[in-house]
């Protein structure tokens, strides 16, 4: 075949290019071709091998070589050719599957697409990041379908909608589909940001309830039933670019019952706990097909004391959340956990925060293997331009630490399932950036850092579902670019 060449023999990064996209084609036109696969497995797992050594000189740049092979590799999708069917993600063991093939994350946060979806005039900023970040090989994408009683609002009041800011959202669904990234939609927010809890208790109030705390969103009975409406409203939402209810759209990856939930008021835990139980099941009576995660920042509370050692302080126990305890809940699909050194250690750059990061994510993939049997998403991680000592490096270094610790657990079929970067955001947007904003276009070295961990996970899910089988302890010729330490 005219695509056998040896890619490590040629001259130019651009030579390279084009030979990994023969590389790609041809490996996965034997895909299909089961009856040659022993005899020509070698040749192309060699073939491979040499032209992936090349991705190792390559410069960083925003055109770079990683980025290209991510363009080849969602062009042919690694053997796939056509479309395959957009379904359901689902959960098998501790791992994502998709067509029963595995599903590694690589993901990020852009929370506020709904509210640029409203004015046209922003409308194109949703596209822009959907593009950049197909670019660099994201998968999924965390964002907010709620704003409660705010600029924009979604639901303005109790079971009282803007229809145009439906259509915003609608679109945000409609316009992830075409660039096949999934999202994971948040259902409220413990934070004033956006409404929040806060703002289900100040209409609790204005309705004449005697509430005193805005933890009393968790436990009054009619802020519960405000909160189950809003949720039966979004599920049940047709959408009107796509004509697919929300509840039936496998663009949707999962739902987030809360962005952040905590509940100070009760540090036992057994308020919040109550919550989540009777949303978990009035959800997934709803809804049976998409996946459920709750939104916790992964804090270690009264049910495991030994555990507490790994929280990054003292009155992180005390938040009323237990990150055993409430991803134990019967309904809850995978586990949610949050990473800010900065917040959390100190506000200057250390080596402390690198240190931490290891031990946190340790546990708690260990500790999802071990007793929730279930993947783990690290679905909000960044570090803030505003800290002291920030750099550039430093932020690449993180997000590197990050990627390695998933690399290592996928590696081993463990739960490290995925990561969603605290934020992605688009040229032109920056009076919005709270600090953690990633401009791909002006952070070239950190689009090659994702770039390269994109590329790594689509050569090993495609791996996996050709050779192993789920499986995946199996030694592969390709496994020097997959887990190489330097990232």
């Amino acid at each position: 075949m005219k695509w056998l060449v040896d890619c490590s023999d040629v001259a130019h990064e651009t030579d390279t290019v084009s030979c990994l996209h023969g590389v790609v084609l041809y490996m996965g036109l034997l895909s299909t071709v089961h009856a040659t696969w022993p005899l020509m497995n070698h040749d192309v797992h060699l073939l491979a091998s040499k032209a992936f050594k090349k991705l190792q000189w390559a410069q960083p740049g925003p055109t770079s070589i990683f980025i290209r092979v991510i363009q080849t590799l969602r062009v042919y999708e690694m053997g796939d050719f056509g479309d395959e069917p957009w379904t359901m993600v689902q959960k098998k063991g501790n791992q994502f599957v998709v067509n029963d093939k595995p599903f590694y994350v690589n993901g990020f946060n852009t929370y506020w697409l709904m509210v640029f979806a409203v004015d046209q005039s922003t409308r194109g900023k949703v596209s822009e990041v959907f593009q950049q970040a197909a670019s660099v090989g994201l998968t999924v994408c965390r964002t907010w379908a709620f704003n409660d009683g705010q600029w924009r609002a979604l639901q303005k009041s109790p079971s009282v909608y803007d229809e145009e800011v439906f259509k915003a959202l609608d679109f945000v669904v409609s316009e992830a589909r075409k660039y096949k990234i999934r999202l994971i939609l948040s259902l409220s927010n413990n934070w004033e940001g956006y409404g929040g809890k806060a703002q289900y208790v100040k209409w609790g109030k204005e309705a004449g309830l005697n509430l005193t705390s805005d933890d009393d969103f968790f436990s009054h009975p009619t802020l519960r039933s405000y909160y189950k409406a809003n949720v039966k409203t979004v599920l049940n939402r047709v959408n009107t670019f796509t004509n697919i209810t929300y509840k039936e759209d496998p663009t949707i990856f999962a739902w987030e019952l809360m962005n952040e939930p905590r509940c100070t008021s009760d540090p036992t835990g057994d308020k919040l706990q109550s919550w989540i139980q009777e949303m978990v099941i009035y959800v997934k009576s709803m809804d049976p097909k998409h996946l459920l995660e709750i939104g916790l920042e992964g804090f270690y509370g009264p049910s495991t004391p030994d555990k507490v050692q790994f929280n990054p302080n003292t009155y992180a126990q005390q938040v009323g959340t237990d990150f055993i305890r409430n991803h134990q809940v019967l309904g809850v699909d995978f586990a949610s956990v949050h990473i800010y050194t900065d917040s959390w250690i100190s506000q200057s750059i250390t080596e402390a925060h690198l240190d931490f990061t290891k031990s946190w994510m340790q546990a708690h993939i260990e500790d999802s293997e071990k007793y929730l049997g279930m993947p783990v998403v690290f679905g909000e991680f960044g570090v803030s331009s505003k800290d002291n000592g920030y750099n550039s490096s430093f932020r690449d270094t993180f997000i590197s630490t990050v990627y390695k610790i998933l690399l290592n657990s996928t590696k081993k079929g463990g739960s490290g399932a995925g990561s969603l970067l605290w934020q992605l955001f688009p040229d032109g947007a920056d009076y919005m950036d709270d600090g953690y904003a990633i401009v791909l276009s002006k952070s070239p070295s950190t689009s090659n850092v994702i770039a390269l961990q994109s590329t790594r996970l689509m050569m090993f899910n495609s791996m996996c579902a050709w050779n192993c089988r789920w499986s995946c302890h199996k030694k592969h010729p390709l496994d020097a670019f997959l887990f190489h330490d330097d990232l």
